[in-house]
């Protein structure tokens, strides 16, 4: 089933509340926390997302892009997100991670920089509720979609097939109305978008047209 997750990266950060209210089609709302250590770029952390948290009804969705997710990753579970994506490449013990993440009672997820080959980490997919492939280069919006990252997409779909199906593939990077019909094709099924709702004179219609351009 394909879901629209819009990106408050691309959000007005001094009225979130009111951003937030701008897509209640949504199926999550996708917050990207950076540390400026894993990613040149600063964000938000624990205390911004849990006001996010109160003011809104709506999933989310968090992306850490932090050094130490074993660490840091049970956190954001335990204040009620629905699903937290940690980097392969920051976690040393990726399995206790999805562990961890599940028992507070979020779905597990798991993220790949566009370098990091998919093959070698298969066997840790039967953890997952979600994979996440990186469609740019983590850090910064507004990048081109990386379109060699489609054979990536294919592979991780294929794996997921392998295991039942039951694993969402997660893009994020780049989409937009051009780049997400090339995406699904590829098998992805969820969907980060940033300024292609954020940037839309109305939000509400940039979600429905991913969708529609998506298969839904």
């Amino acid at each position: 089933m394909t879901a629209i997750h819009p990106s408050i990266l691309s959000a007005d950060f001094a009225n979130l509340a009111t951003e937030l209210s701008r897509i209640p089609s949504a199926d999550a709302v996708h917050v990207d926390v950076m540390d400026n250590h894993f990613v040149p770029n600063l964000t938000l952390g624990l205390p911004v997302v849990k006001a996010i948290r109160a003011a809104t009804s709506l999933p989310l969705d968090v992306h850490l892009m932090i050094d130490d997710a074993d660490r840091w990753a049970p956190a954001y579970a335990e204040l009620g997100s629905e699903s937290v994506t940690f980097h392969v490449e920051a976690a040393a013990r990726p399995v206790q991670v999805a562990r961890d993440l599940r028992s507070h009672g979020a779905r597990a997820a798991m993220a790949m920089k566009p370098g990091t080959p998919l093959e070698p980490h298969l066997s840790l997919l039967s953890e997952l509720d979600m994979l996440l492939i990186m469609t740019v280069e983590p850090g910064f919006g507004g990048q081109s979609f990386m379109d060699e990252m489609l054979p990536k997409i294919a592979a991780a779909r294929k794996a997921s097939e392998d295991l039942g199906g039951r694993i969402a593939v997660q893009v994020d990077g780049g989409i937009n109305r051009e780049t997400i019909m090339r995406a699904a094709e590829a098998g992805a099924d969820t969907f980060v978008a940033g300024s292609a709702v954020y940037s839309a004179d109305d939000p509400e219609a940039a979600i429905a047209g991913l969708r529609r351009l998506a298969g839904c």
